[in-house]
This record gives structure tokens, sequence and C-alpha cells, in this order.
């Protein structure tokens, strides 16, 4: 199958974005671990519709303002990384969970009585629609600041794009909604 690929001049680097021409389907910091995971061998860069409604949300979260609904995606992986990112898609801008609750969630919907924060780690780790599936705001207990694919600084800065003030590597407040670049 055919793709699609453009970039995005961000605040913090350029950022990759790819399409299956309807969804986004991919969404990378360059050189970021995990970079291109499941793009298209055969790439065309192109200005798609969806493209360029990603590029004004990234705009307007860059900017420090909640940028809404997020444009359509579609993330390949194993059914257990699908319902993770499902379930990341699902915390809103400006709030954080922690990987232990996300575990909580997750076992709940599969009606077990726990589940794994590690293995949680694992699929948020490999979500490769970084931002738009904000794996940003899941953080390790007690807001500390733990694992993202574009590095910890990176996290930082998007966590304090959302408004979050960030001191030694932990979460402290949220004293505004969010500042910007």
């Amino acid at each position: 199958m055919r793709g699609y690929i453009t970039f995005y001049d961000s605040p913090m680097g350029c950022i990759t974005l790819a399409s299956d021409g309807k969804s986004i389907t991919g969404l990378w910091f360059e050189g970021q671990k995990y970079y291109g995971n499941g793009l298209s061998k055969e790439c065309l860069k192109e200005e798609l519709p969806v493209f360029l409604e990603a590029k004004r949300w990234l705009t307007r979260y860059f900017r420090g303002e909640d940028p809404g609904e997020i444009p359509p995606v579609r993330a390949k992986g194993t059914s257990f990384q699908e319902t993770v990112w499902k379930l990341l898609k699902k915390i809103p801008y400006g709030k954080t969970i922690t990987y232990g609750e996300l575990a909580k969630q997750l076992a709940h919907l599969r009606g077990l009585d726990h589940m794994s924060a590690q293995a949680v780690g694992q699929a948020v780790g490999h979500n490769p629609i970084g931002i738009l599936v904000p794996c940003h705001r899941v953080v390790g207990a007690k807001g500390k600041l733990t694992g993202y694919a574009g590095g910890i600084e990176k996290k930082e800065r998007l966590l304090i794009i959302e408004g979050f003030c960030v001191e030694d590597g932990q979460i402290k407040y949220r004293p505004v909604c969010g500042k910007g670049i």
C-alpha cells in the first residue's frame, strides 16, 4: 500500500507526518526512537487534506492552545498496543495519567484483576503517532517523567506547553492552561 509523507517545522524540531491518504499513521520527531516504524517503503511527498488538518492542529498546540479534536488517526500494532493507544486518545489536553492508572483501566476493560504497568509502558513507548495520540501525558508514579521515545527533554517541553511546571524531572503543579513555545 502506498503511503504519503510530509514534514512540519515545529519549535521543537522537524516532525515527520505519515498518512495512508485518509488518516495520520505516523508522527515522529526527527531522530526519535522507532522513527518511521510502519512507514511504507513507497512514500510520496504530498500535501493531503489530513496533513493540512494535522498541521493546523499542531500549530494551535505549539501556541499553547487546546487544539481540540485530533485529526483522523490509524495506528497499526498488536491488539494489545491498539487498545492502549485508544486509551491514550482519551487523556484530555492538560491532564496526565500514571502508567499504573492506565494499567488499571486496561485491566478493567479486559476483565482482569491486574495488568502490568511495564507491559502498558512498552505499548505506550511504541505509539507511532506522538503528540496526537498523547503518550507524553503518561507519567510515572507521583508525576515522575519517565520514558518517551522522543526523549525525556521533549516530553518535559510538551507538558510545559500544556501548562505544567516541571522541576527535577517531576511534574509539580499546573498553574495555567498552556504556555506554548
